[in-house]
Order: C-alpha cells, then sequence, then structure tokens
C-alpha cells in the first residue's frame, strides 16, 4: 500500500451517491465493490480479494480475515464489534473502527414508534381488526409531561431522547459518568442511580451496550423498581434482560408494556415465551440494518473520513482496539 492509493475492498451495498461520498475521501484509492446476493445485507468477497485490500469496508467474516495480510483498516458498518475482539482476528497492524454514529435516526424512530404504538394500543386494535371486531379497547397514555428515563446517552440515546423531548416529555439520561446533561435530556444520573431513577419513570428505554456491567442488568429486582403502569423499551443488546424475569413483570401486569428490538438469542427460538407474552411488541432486530437509506449515507460518510485520516496518518473515527 502507497499511503496514496491503497486498495479498497467494499462489501456494501452503496449506491451511486453513496459512491461518490466514500472515494471522496481518498480519491486516488483504487475501489472494488462487491455485490450482495439476493437476500443478503453485505457482499461476500473471495480470500483472494481479502488478502489483496488494504482497506475493508464492510463486516466481513471474521474468517477471512486470517489471510488479510496488507490489511490496513477494517471499517465496520455495525456499530457493535464483538466479533471481531478475539485475538488474532485483525491483523495487530490493522486498525479496527466501528459505525458508532450512523445508527442514531433509524433505531430512535423506530423504537419510538414502537412506544407510541404501545402507548395507544394500536397492537391491541391491529388484533381487532384481523378478527372483524369493532371495539374500543379503553384509556391510553401520553408522552406530553411523562417522565422518560432513557440508559445510554450516545448516539441513539440522544436521538430517542429529543423525540422524546418534542412530544412533551421530561427525559432523564443514565450512562456511567453522568455529567452535562446534552440537549433533549433534562437531567442526568448515574448507573449507580438507577433504582431511583427507575421508579420515578413512566418509560424506561435503554440503548447500552452489551458489557459485563450491563448483561443481565433488568432482571426481576430492575423490574420491580420501575414504576407500576410504566413501559418497557429496548433497542440496544438482547442481553440486558433477564427473559423471565422481564416475561413475570408483564405478565403480573406489574409493567403495562414492553418494546423489543433486540433479544438473545436471536432469532428467537419458536418456544420462547416472549412470543405470548402479554403486551409485549417484539421485532427482529430490524431497526438498524440499512433499512433506511440515510444509515448508508453516514456509513459511507464515516468511511470517507478515515479513508482521508489513514492516507495522511491521522488518528481514526471510531477505532477500537483489538
Amino acid at each position: 500500500m502507497t499511503a496514496s492509493s491503497p486498495n479498497v475492498l467494499v462489501i456494501l451495498p452503496l449506491n451511486d451517491a453513496q459512491r461518490a461520498r466514500l472515494e471522496a475521501g481518498a480519491p486516488s484509492a483504487r475501489y472494488t465493490y462487491v455485490a450482495a446476493k439476493p437476500g443478503a445485507m453485505l457482499g461476500e468477497p473471495s480470500a483472494e480479494q481479502v488478502a489483496d485490500a488494504d482497506v475493508i469496508v464492510g463486516n466481513v467474516d471474521p474468517k477471512l480475515l486470517a489471510g488479510a495480510g496488507a490489511l490496513r483498516l477494517l471499517q465496520l458498518n455495525s456499530a457493535g464489534y464483538d466479533n471481531y475482539l478475539a485475538a488474532g482476528t485483525v491483523p495487530a497492524s490493522a486498525a479496527l473502527a466501528c459505525a458508532t454514529g450512523a445508527y442514531g435516526q433509524a433505531v430512535s424512530e423506530h423504537l419510538f414508534a414502537m412506544l407510541l404504538a404501545m402507548l395507544k394500543r394500536l397492537p391491541g386494535y391491529h388484533e381487532l381488526q384481523r378478527s372483524h371486531e369493532w371495539g374500543d379497547l379503553g384509556p391510553v397514555c401520553t408522552l406530553a409531561g411523562a417522565n422518560v428515563l432513557v440508559l445510554g446517552t450516545g448516539d441513539i440515546g440522544s436521538h430517542f431522547a429529543r423525540l422524546c423531548a418534542a412530544m412533551g416529555a421530561r427525559v432523564t439520561g443514565a450512562n456511567r459518568h453522568g455529567g452535562e446533561a446534552p440537549a433533549g435530556f433534562e437531567r442526568m444520573v448515574t448507573m449507580d442511580e438507577l433504582p431511583q431513577a427507575l421508579g420515578q419513570a413512566d418509560v424506561v428505554a435503554s440503548f447500552v451496550p452489551s458489557t459485563a456491567e450491563t448483561r443481565g442488568l433488568a432482571d426481576a429486582r430492575f423490574f420491580l423498581a420501575m414504576r407500576e403502569g410504566s413501559y418497557f423499551v429496548n433497542g440496544g443488546r438482547g442481553d440486558l434482560v433477564v427473559d423471565r424475569d422481564l416475561v413475570a413483570a408483564l405478565e403480573g401486569r406489574h409493567l403495562a408494556g414492553a418494546a423489543l428490538d433486540v433479544t438473545a438469542p436471536e432469532p428467537l427460538p419458536t418456544n420462547h415465551p416472549y412470543w405470548d407474552a402479554p403486551n409485549l411488541l417484539l421485532t427482529p432486530h430490524v431497526s438498524g440494518g440499512f433499512h433506511l437509506p440515510v444509515v448508508l449515507d453516514n456509513i459511507a460518510g464515516i468511511a470517507a473520513e478515515n479513508l482521508a485520516h489513514l492516507t495522511a496518518s491521522e488518528p481514526i473515527r471510531n477505532e477500537v482496539r483489538h
């Protein structure tokens, strides 16, 4: 690789405008685009293409990286990067960068729509429609004046907070360190203050990553600390939740409802209790992905920025230690 003309392998389904945005980051680079097969999100490069690449843009199969001797940058299309952290997966000489900042709009809008659907009993009315029944399901809730607690105040959590605030909610953010409240939040608390904050919230929404501290955090004690009749939303990682404890909180009517776009495991087994849990709205981890075109716009922009940084020997945005 020369500093000015890396060989860039791209496995994302970019359109012409997105390709132009990406290539603006390193105009003299050589770009190879691998089209995805029907039904697939990403292209499947050959071992030879991976071996020849100085830069890969997209979540390539980790097993192929064993032959990536020329690699200098792996730019993931995901915010998560767990599959690439095992020792020796990414060559030591290569930088690993995630796509944090690309998904805020897409994920927050999806989870916000799920929350509003629950508050207005829309899933129940859809069931009435399917059974050809004309019925009234009773009172509904509003976000105007509601207390919303958002766990995780990064890109996605901040987008979600702004949507709730626009509806008149009072939004509290929770993270490890507290600090000054970003736009959309009225105040911040630390995770150590979570038990009290849970009891004050009408809605608890989580967008935290999977860490030793967050895995299993939403357990029976967590849900019991939540206000009776409140709602739980999870768009972060499925392993935050102890499944049986959430189902029990819904079956016991302590929670009024829950909306999940993430589960552990994924796909969800056909015999999992979530399928039949009362007042649980479930989608199959589709809030992110490339369903909203702006996500690929954002990823192309992040990758272009990092191509420019790479050729200029500057620090990489969203770099992850491996």
